[in-house]
């Protein structure tokens, strides 16, 4: 025995790396059967492979430049990072922004801005920007909710988000006076820690369904009651990333927790179908609304992407004609999703934000909806100049999720789907998670949703109004193709906004519907 380790102590360590070559050639030429490049190149194959799997990091950090990569560049997440620590988030030297380029967005600036009064809310609070309409109130509803933040959380579940990202989010809204939407997941503890709370479900029911898999009001009004601080209600008809489509969540990922959160059975695959059971027709949709809100008293909407619009055209008709419907609608752009999607469905299924919401509004215009029903508007619009241009278009609230993930520490290293995310974000690694400290991360979001609100009324003041609900589509001009250089939003999309009713600011701060700070 001495002698053998004698005669392997005596063999110089570059043998043993020429023999570690040999095997892998010999494992490459003979025995692999799955990759022809290792096969035919053996040994120098395996770099292919390993400049595969680091080139997304390359591309970010030393080739692209800052405006060209998608879904978001190095300026903007720069601007959101810069923004959530409350650092300096200044540009200098002027803007490196092709300023020619087709669809750039131009906010028209008066001669002589809005001047805020020495007792304007403003003046005390920089970011104090509540939404101008009252869910639920043309309706009357039992309990109407005016949203105490034009910007909020948009629909994360806890489970494609992480318990302390989760956890993160929700004290972040409760210190910026946000909402915070829980996504199809269900509610969780850790969206339990003061913020408001819209609760959504989906075709799954998660949290508010039976045995059999099917919706419970029973639930619904079980878990409203038990929660205060849910303040509305959103049914999930679809979503940017994945519209018309199910899922499966596997059961090896269903842990006792999430069974118990989702009313789901520990181990067993859970199918999130493509359609809904509670209705199959706009009338039972219509319907269903009216028993939610009438069960809970809560305001209640519809999420959803935008393609086909007949079946639009006729919920409005009947809201029109029964005076009953929706208490918000959330229009989410094709360009959104934060968790896992077919390439066909996220590339190519359902419309961009901008020509969606268009549609929508357009209908709801058409039919003299749009002062009872609050626009939300979901598809990277988490910073000042793109909120701008969706309130002058018609929009009232504003949902990020990407903006939000960022301010808590997303690098948009773009592999949610594999539960490795690196920031500890998108994983239910526990180890992954640690690295979240949820005291630092919720201030951070927080002052994010404060920064944006400073420098959205900012925007605002600049062009002559008071709140961004004032916005017009004539104030916002947009590039467009040959022929002219600049058109307005109006006669880019053809039509008008609503005017809004609104008197002024410290009359949103004194209501009685407030979200956030009237608690």
């Amino acid at each position: 025995m001495e002698s053998i380790l004698s005669f392997l102590g005596a063999i110089p360590w570059w043998a043993w790396g020429i023999a570690v070559l040999v095997m892998i050639a010999i494992r490459d030429i003979f025995f692999n059967q799955r990759h022809t490049i290792s096969h035919n190149f053996p040994i120098v194959g395996h770099l292919r492979y390993l400049l595969e799997s680091i080139g997304p990091e390359i591309r970010q950090y030393f080739v692209a430049n800052n405006r060209e990569e998608l879904p978001f560049n190095r300026i903007e997440r720069g601007w959101v990072y810069a923004s959530s620590k409350n650092e300096n988030n200044y540009e200098g030297f002027g803007t490196d922004r092709d300023i020619y380029m087709h669809q750039h967005i131009f906010v028209k600036n008066c001669m002589i801005p809005f001047k805020m009064d020495k007792n304007h809310p403003n003046k005390e609070d920089k970011s104090f920007l509540p939404c101008a309409k009252v869910m639920g109130l043309y309706n009357n509803r039992t309990k109407p909710y005016r949203p105490g933040s034009v910007i909020n959380i948009s629909a994360m579940s806890f489970g494609s988000l992480s318990a302390r990202a989760v956890e993160s989010l929700n004290i972040g809204v409760q210190k910026s006076n946000a909402y915070h939407n829980t996504g199809e997941g269900g509610l969780s503890p850790y969206h339990s820690n003061g913020g408001d709370v819209i609760f959504h479900f989906g075709t799954g029911y998660f949290g508010v369904r039976n045995e059999d898999g099917d919706f419970s009001m029973q639930k619904m009004k079980e878990l409203v009651t038990k929660n205060p601080f849910i303040r509305a209600i959103e049914i999930k008809l679809s979503q940017g990333a994945k519209p018309g489509k199910g899922g499966v969540l596997p059961g090896t990922k269903i842990t006792p927790e999430i069974a118990q959160i989702r009313g789901v059975e520990v181990g067993k695959d859970v199918l999130s179908p493509s359609s809904h059971t509670a209705f199959t027709n706009v009338p039972e949709l219509l319907q269903f609304i009216e028993d939610i809100a009438s069960e809970t008293g809560l305001p209640v909407g519809i999420k959803a992407a935008i393609g086909k619009t007949e079946q639009w055209e006729l919920l409005a008709e009947l809201m029109a004609k029964t005076n009953r419907g929706p208490d918000f609608i959330t229009i989410d752009g094709g360009e959104g999703g934060t968790g896992a999607a077919p390439p066909s469905f996220a590339d190519h299924v359902s419309l961009p934000w901008v020509y969606g919401f268009t549609a929508i509004y357009k209908i709801f215009q058409k039919h003299n909806l749009t002062d009872r029903v609050v626009f939300i508007g979901s598809g990277k619009l988490g910073f000042p100049a793109k909120a701008a241009m969706a309130f002058a278009m018609g929009v009232d609230c504003i949902n990020v999720a990407r903006e939000a993930m960022m301010s808590i520490g997303c690098i948009q290293a773009q592999i949610c789907h594999t539960n490795r995310c690196p920031s500890g974000v998108a994983t239910q690694s526990k180890w992954l998670q640690k690295g979240i400290n949820i005291p630092l991360k919720s201030d951070r979001l927080a002052q994010y949703f404060k920064t944006f609100r400073k420098e959205f009324t900012e925007i605002t003041h600049a062009a002559g109004y008071e709140h961004p609900c004032q916005f017009t589509m004539n104030d916002i001009d947009l590039n467009v193709d040959d022929g002219e250089l600049t058109k307005t939003l109006e006669e880019s999309f053809k039509y008008a906004k609503t005017k809004v009713e609104y008197t002024c600011n410290q009359d949103l701060k004194e209501c009685t519907y407030l979200g956030g700070y009237s608690k």
